[in-house]
């Protein structure tokens, strides 16, 4: 069997054994049985999890719903060390939780798998799950490619995204340090990100983003501007400060019409702006003007 179509196998393979045993149980649909309970300090986390942030917001919300109901869905484990003793494929989240709970012990499902199978079922699972962000989702497929020699195609099929996702989620590892904490921050999102890797200067725009509040599409279209365009901040106009003579034209009209007036002059003409508020407002403006 060509290596391709075992990867590609494997990757089926994994994504159902994930769906299977590590899924969030439904209404109609009863979670998977655990193979039986460990001592909590019997397991550790798996270092190599693509996974590095973890809400304590979340955590908390998660700790308090173990306290009240229990871990429904178990934690997928593998032997590792000491007889009895496991590292976390699957799951840490809950495992962090249940150690704020007060939990002792913690349902297990046990998978006897290597070091490469455990990394792809760590990322399978919590891209299904939403739970990475985009750096960490990143990492996660250069860590794959890197050693175990997958290519953009293989990854697809393993996680069930498209080529397309996988090249663009790679790219996000082109930027700079300070992006990709902007990222895991949350304070730009990946469509920001991917607008940020073709800028000449990503760092300037990044901030200019953040500040201005700008959408994707606006990102994209300054992403196109030479770099002196991308950092200038929007230029805001502040109006000349009236002379009094003016100012008093102003109050004079507005005490005739009863309507707020304002007069700009230019080097040439000016504006005279009358703002009514009601259609009654304006016919009688109407009406006057007209005698």
């Amino acid at each position: 069997m060509s290596d391709d179509l075992s990867k590609k196998r494997l990757g089926r393979g994994l994504a159902a054994l994930i769906g299977e045993m590590d899924r969030p149980a439904e209404p109609d649909r009863q979670p998977a049985s655990a193979d039986g309970r460990v001592p909590l300090e019997f397991v550790t986390p798996n270092p190599r999890n693509p996974r590095r942030s973890f809400a304590d917001s979340d955590l908390t919300d998660l700790a308090q719903s173990i306290r009240e109901h229990g871990i429904v869905q178990p934690v997928v484990v593998r032997p590792a060390g000491k007889a009895g003793h496991y590292e976390i494929i699957a799951g840490e989240r809950r495992w962090r939780a249940a150690q704020r709970a007060g939990l002792t012990e913690l349902p297990v499902i046990i998978r006897d798998v290597d070091d490469r199978a455990a990394l792809e079922l760590a990322i399978i699972e919590n891209v299904q799950r939403a739970d990475l962000n985009p750096v960490e989702e990143a990492m996660g497929y250069q860590q794959l490619m890197d050693e175990h020699h997958y290519t953009q195609a293989d990854l697809g099929q393993v996680i069930g995204k498209s080529r397309s996702h996988v090249a663009n989620t790679l790219r996000l590892l082109k930027l700079p340090e300070v992006i990709r904490d902007m990222l895991v921050s949350g304070a730009l999102s990946a469509g920001h990100a991917r607008a940020l890797v073709s800028a000449e200067e990503p760092a300037g725009l990044a901030k200019r983003i953040v500040e201005e509040g700008l959408s994707v599409r606006q990102a994209e279209a300054l992403a196109q501007l030479p770099a002196t365009e991308q950092t200038k901040p929007k230029q805001t106009s502040t109006p000349a400060e009236k002379d009094p003579d003016t100012l008093a034209l102003e109050k004079a009209l507005s005490d005739v019409t009863g309507l707020r007036v304002a007069i700009s002059h230019r080097d040439k003409g000016g504006e005279l702006k009358i703002a009514y508020r009601t259609l009654e407002q304006l016919d009688e403006l109407c009406r006057r003007l007209k005698h």
